[in-house]
């Protein structure tokens, strides 16, 4: 009896922390938001946010309202929904609201990496040095480049002649846009170690062909990859692919590539002098690589397919292309050179900008998480105020309770071209809501420290995409009335979104 008082005392105290840990003590405290835990003990509604994030996240405002706090897979996600208070999370300090310390749990599970102090930081200022500005240009010189390679190779040659060709619209814009941005950075095997440049070129074509169908079978993955939810075979495909990975932008691949991105290698440099090991190295490499060339692809078979559905958007943007093109005083003719499209002639294209914005609007669908680092009050634009616990995680999920906004947005769901073109043809910036000014008003990119540090590359790679398409190309839908195909649902959070399944268009150069 002495032994068992003891035991039982153990076996309670167990069952109790137990408890604790999963949740089922926590209650709601006055000046909290609304808390909904779910019926399952730590699990609490994960199973419904993973089916489909935007219904769920809708049921629960129409529940509690703007703000709410649930229960997800043992955290308690407090969710903010007002646009009007957004600046209250964006702007909070890093002492209180951090984004690093996710994002390194993140990128280790999908990746391999374990980030290192100070990652963030260095990203960012490559980012603004090479990506952007100055830096853009030369990206951009060669990201047309590329795009010459892997779309116009054919011009000339017998197999280049005007013969319809077929294929998925996904697929198409996701293979070319992938591969060119990927050898972009990465780089291209040298002309001399190929014995031409004919040679050298056929070669990154090949060899970026090989990449983009493995990266496609990651990316695929890649949603149950972050949940760590994959089945034993799914899990083998996926470490069988991150090896591949890892070996294909290796350091030692590299060295033997030319035209290397600025970017790249001032990342990798940056890597080598904090002593970081090779093998870590490549594992950023991968990183960099998907961030990079993850959204790009879809975005652009958005935008065409955008595009081919509503004829006056399409033309819009087509004489727009052409008016450029002629104000450079180059034309593209049989037996002529390539156009040269520089920067400059893509900062002149205000209505392919609304277009990519809107597009953007529709099909981008990020969710911004931060972990709350210590105990604070969350202060709503109408003088609301909610505190939060420490050890809590934060979010906004900007595509409902912006982009689909409607009176933000009226027609949300409504593709409208010229939605952010003012009447004399400059962007459009201001958007209200309860007659407000609503600051943040389309969040594709994320915002604050989470803001993508590649969001003014991304954007040139898919208008130079577009650009040489509506030039260089015809192209129609081979079902003119197909209907759009809807949103993966799997895919809610990660950035843009991919269709359930592709839409058939045919294709052919214009001589």
């Amino acid at each position: 009896m002495e032994l068992l008082l003891p035991l039982l005392a153990a076996l309670f105290a167990a069952l109790i922390g137990g408890l604790y840990v999963l949740g089922v003590f926590r209650q709601r405290k006055p000046g909290e938001p609304p808390l909904d835990k779910g019926l399952i003990p730590w699990l609490g509604h994960v199973l419904e946010f993973r089916r489909d994030t935007l219904k769920f996240l809708e049921r629960m405002k129409q529940k509690h309202g703007d703000v709410f706090t649930v229960q997800i897979a043992g955290f308690y996600i407090t969710f903010l929904q007002d646009p009007l208070s957004f600046g209250a999370f964006v702007k909070e300090s890093r002492d209180k609201l951090d984004f690093n310390n996710f994002a390194a749990q993140l990128v280790h599970r999908v990746f391999g990496y374990k980030a290192v102090d100070g990652d963030h930081e260095t990203l960012y200022l490559s980012s603004n040095k090479h990506l952007k500005g100055e830096g853009l240009e030369v990206m951009t010189q060669a990201m047309m480049s590329n795009l010459q390679n892997l779309m116009l190779h054919s011009i000339g040659s017998a197999s280049g002649q005007k013969t319809w060709k077929e294929d998925g619209l996904f697929m198409y814009s996701y293979n070319i846009v992938f591969r060119a941005g990927y050898l972009a950075l990465y780089g291209n095997f040298p002309h001399k170690s190929e014995g031409s440049a004919a040679k050298a070129k056929e070669k990154d074509r090949s060899e970026s062909e090989a990449l983009f169908y493995e990266f496609r079978k990651y990316d695929q993955l890649f949603p149950n990859l972050a949940y760590g939810v994959l089945l034993p075979r799914e899990k083998r495909e996926a470490d069988r692919l991150q090896s591949f990975f890892w070996d294909a932008v290796s350091v030692q691949k590299l060295k033997n590539k030319d035209n290397i991105s600025r970017w790249v290698w001032d990342m990798q440099q940056a890597k080598e002098e904090m002593g970081m090991q090779e093998a870590m190295i490549n594992k950023y490499m991968f990183v960099l690589l998907w961030a990079s060339q993850g959204n790009t692809g879809p975005s652009s078979f958005w935008l065409l397919l955008f595009l081919l559905k509503h004829p006056e958007a399409m033309k819009a943007v087509r004489d727009e292309v052409d008016k450029v093109l002629k104000e450079s005083g180059q034309e593209v003719r049989p037996g002529g050179p390539l156009i040269d499209l520089t920067r400059e002639m893509l900062m002149k294209t205000p209505v392919m900008d609304s277009a990519v914005e809107e597009t953007l609007r529709l099909t981008a669908a990020p969710l911004l998480t931060r972990a709350v680092l210590q105990d604070m009050t969350l202060k709503m634009a109408d003088g609301r105020e909610y505190f939060i616990r420490k050890d809590d995680r934060m979010a906004i999920f900007p595509y409902n309770a912006v982009h689909l906004d409607p009176e933000i947005h009226p027609e949300p769901h409504s593709f409208k071209y010229n939605r952010f073109l003012n009447p004399d043809g400059s962007r459009k910036t201001d958007f209200y809501k309860g007659g407000k000014k609503v600051k943040y008003y389309n969040m594709p990119w994320g915002a604050g420290v989470s803001m993508c540090p590649g969001r003014f590359f991304a954007t040139n790679e898919l208008k130079q995409f577009v650009f040489l398409m509506l030039v260089y190309f015809e192209f129609e839908l081979k079902n003119p009335d197909v209907e759009i195909p809807q949103i993966d649902f799997k895919r809610w959070g990660f950035g843009s979104m991919q269709p359930v399944k592709d839409v058939q268009f045919r294709y052919r150069l214009r001589f």
